[in-house]
Formats: structure tokens, sequence, C-alpha cells
């Protein structure tokens, strides 16, 4: 079946203007001016702008963490997800101890696989690294996953050390694979922390305060040194900070191959929200945790200068009843994780565009075009153009709204931007040409997202990347 969209402004990351999108089948025919489809359905897109859906490399859904797993799974995240205008995400499979990748792979296509309502693809978090798990990494692109990621923090659950980070990022670039790192020093973090403890200091607020941002400065220095001895590509996830930045920035300077992204989150919030009256400044605590107010115009500056490319979530929420309060005489105990994927995109465009920060092509860029370069699903997702599949978010730039716990569509029982005002906001979303979301009626069915075989890139030097 055809339709066409008429009537409404294409935004793509290189161009804006009123144009009409044919959809054929599963994918898009044509855009232009004029277009007729007489045996098309039509869709009036007057006063509406028509947007690619988007894309958050960074989620966490059905995350197990000791006896708790993250209260969204792979139907109430899509469905929030598809809500807020996101109609691709990666998730990360995390290897066990002991674990194959292939098995940790396998774990997660069980999790999704019936539930799932948009499409996703997996990076694979190594968190055992040995010989066979080594030479495990160049058999991944026959799996459709084209990128690893490791931490260099949590120390005794799923750190690797320096020793391990380098050998598998060796061996990821031999076989075409991007490196994605968590970057903080877990070594002095894992001191900070007990030593918190041990003097009672348990309160939310010193999640901060025992993981300074030196540390996820110095950790990022520290993978960007060892992917520049081995000519690697790296991607650095969830920047929060100067500190890191600042690395960031000096190394794309000398035409090393470092991406990096920040999370929404850290645009908008501080270390003073996990200080909030009683138990809720739990609510805030993730990792790297949130820095000062200096910070939120330093990362602003860079997602302009193209410093920082993309802008995912790091979805991974815990109901505060039930899971955060785990941690109430135990900062080390909070589980770490925040909401967002379904509010991602309109938060990012009340401040972004709407706060004058960038344009709607900038926008577009940061949530979709870039993801899919990046990650190999570049010429299928993330562009309003003919063969990609028809994944595309109509938006009413005027429509006013107040971000709700109440009108969420997340499994989980708060949310972060409560009673924040924004304007503009996805109406009618497709995926792959199949009307998602109408309005206040979600259409999708369990099982009918599909799993996505990324393409291995092969990065190029910074200095040959989309500038802004």
């Amino acid at each position: 079946m055809s339709v066409l969209i008429k009537g409404g402004t294409v935004v793509t990351a290189e161009w804006m203007d009123a144009a009409d999108v044919l959809i054929d089948g599963e994918t898009i025919g044509a855009v232009g001016a004029g277009l007729d489809a007489p045996e098309a359905e039509v869709v009036d897109a007057t006063g509406r702008f028509v947007l690619p859906g988007g894309i958050d490399v960074h989620t966490h859904l059905a995350m197990p963490l000791g006896d708790i797993a993250s209260s969204d799974d792979f139907y109430t995240g899509h469905v929030a997800a598809a809500f807020g205008g996101t109609t691709t995400h990666l998730d990360f499979a995390n290897q066990s101890k002991g674990e194959s990748l292939l098995a940790a792979l396998d774990e997660w296509h069980a999790r999704a696989r019936d539930k799932a309502c948009i499409d996703y693809g997996f990076h694979l978090t190594l968190t055992d690294v040995n010989k066979a798990v080594l030479d495990e990494i160049a058999r991944l692109p026959q799996h459709g996953v084209s990128t690893i990621k490791m931490l260099m923090a949590y120390k005794g659950r799923i750190m690797v050390g320096d020793e391990d980070l380098f050998l598998a990022m060796r061996r990821a670039r031999d076989a075409g694979i991007l490196t994605m790192v968590h970057c903080e020093n877990g070594d002095v973090i894992d001191i900070l922390v007990r030593e918190a403890v041990a003097s009672g200091h348990v309160a939310p607020k010193y999640h901060a305060l025992t993981r300074p941002p030196q540390l996820e400065g110095e950790a990022t220095g520290r993978a960007i040194a060892m992917a520049e001895v081995l000519d690697a590509p790296l991607y650095v996830v969830h920047v929060t900070c100067e500190d890191a930045l600042t690395r960031v920035r000096e190394a794309r300077a000398r035409g090393s191959r470092v991406t990096a992204e920040t999370c929404v989150q850290y645009l908008f919030f501080t270390a003073d929200n996990l200080d909030t009256k009683g138990f809720e400044g739990a609510k805030w605590v993730c990792s790297p945790p949130f820095r000062q107010g200096k910070d939120h115009e330093v990362l602003w500056s860079a997602l302009r200068d193209n410093s920082l490319s993309v802008v995912s979530t790091d979805h991974c929420p815990f109901d505060f009843e039930t899971q955060t309060v785990l941690g109430r005489d135990d900062l080390s105990r909070i589980p770490n994780g925040c909401p967002g994927i379904e509010d991602r995109l309109q938060v990012l465009h009340e401040a972004g565009v709407n706060g004058g920060r960038f344009n709607l092509q900038r926008f577009v860029d940061l949530t979709a075009t870039t993801p899919a370069r990046v990650f190999g699903l570049e010429g299928r997702k993330g562009a309003i153009a003919p063969g990609c599949d028809a994944d595309i978010a109509l938006w009413n730039m005027e429509a006013e709204r107040t971000i709700s716990v109440k009108t969420s569509h997340s499994a989980v029982d708060y949310n972060l931007y409560e009673g924040m005002k924004v304007r503009g906001f996805p109406e009618r979303v497709y995926l792959r040409g199949k009307l998602l979301v109408d309005g206040d009626r979600f259409l999708g069915e369990p099982g009918s997202g599909r799993y996505l075989h990324r393409r291995v890139v092969r990065s190029r030097n910074s200095h040959h990347e989309r500038g802004r």
C-alpha cells in the first residue's frame, strides 16, 4: 500500500523545504514538490514538519541488575520510544562472567523478539575478556553487530582493566568494529565510594561527590591514548563535563578517529538534583553523575560545533518506590539509571531548537542521521530520502504540552522532566510505512519490531566527518 504525505515541510540534516513524501510499501519511494499517486492514501501534512524517526543508540531495556531489572522491557520501552518519535534504538547485550559473546546476544534476542514494536539492534558489552572472547569479536559482524562496549568503571562487577580494553580494542579494529567506552576511573571511584559508605555518607548527593569530573576526564584521555596507539576508532559514551570534552576535542584536532555523544539529561540537570530533600535525589542517580551548571553550556557548544555528534538517552529506568529504595541506606546499592527514551526528542527540541541553540537540521543530524551513519544504518535509517525505510514522524511545532509521569508511556513510576513545558512534538509516527502512533493511539503490535543487521563502518578521520 502507498501513502502520500502532502503539504508538509520536510527536514533532513542537509536541507529543509516544502515537499511531499511518497511511501511505497516499507520504504520511501519519492520526495519532492507536487507528487501525485492516484492509488495512494493521502495524508494532509499542511502546517506539519516531516522528520525522520529518531534513533537512540544507547538504551538498556530489561537489563538485569542483581535481583532486579530495568523497569521497561522491549514492549513498554518501545511504546514509550514511539510516542516520543523514536523508531529505532540500539540496546546493549551484556556478557556475564564466563559467558560467550554469542550466548549473551542470544539472551537479548530472546528478551526482544516477541515484544519489540520498533526496530532495534544490539551492541555487545564485554565484561570478561579472555582468548575465546577475543576470538569471538571477529564473528560479530556475521550476526549484525558492528560495535562492542567496555566499561572502565564498576570495579568488581563489569569493569575491564586497561590490558583487556587494549586487547579487545585491537581485535575490534582488525574486524572493522567500533569500540564504545564508558570512561571513568573505576579504581579510584571504588576507593572513594567505600570510604564514603564507611563514614556514613550514604545520601544520594555523595554519588556525585565520589565520581568527580576529573576521573571522567582522566579515563577519557586514557581510552583515547589507547585508540591512538592502535589507530582504532573510538566512541566515547555519555560525555558529561568539560574535563572529558577537552580530551575529545584535542583528539579530534589531532585527527584521531574519535566520536562522542552526550545524553539528553546531562543538558538539564546538575549534582544539586541529587541533594533533593529526603531520598528523592536518588531519582537522578546515574553514571557518570550529573555535573555543574557550567557544564551545560559547554555541552551545548560541543553539540553546535560537532565535538559531540550524537544525543542519546542511556535509558535505564528503575522504579523509585520498589527498586531505587534498595539503596536508601547505602549509596553503592542505588541502581544507576534514568528514564528518557520518550522525552529525548521533545526536550532537546524545546531547549535546542526553540531555545535558539541550533536549527532543525542540526536536530535531525544529532538524533537520527549521524547515529545512522556511525552505527551502520546509513541509507536505511535516519533520513527522508528515496530507498530509506519509511520511518517518519509528523511534528506539530506549535502544539504545547506539559511532560508528566501521568501521561508518559514508560513503565517507570516517575519522570525526570516532570512539569516541563514543551512546544513541538510528533503527532503521527510511521515505522516502515505503517502508522505506529496516531495522536494518543498506539497501533503497533508486539513482535512487529525488526532486528537490524548493521554494517561494519570503516570510520574516517574526524576531519572528514560532517562538521557543523
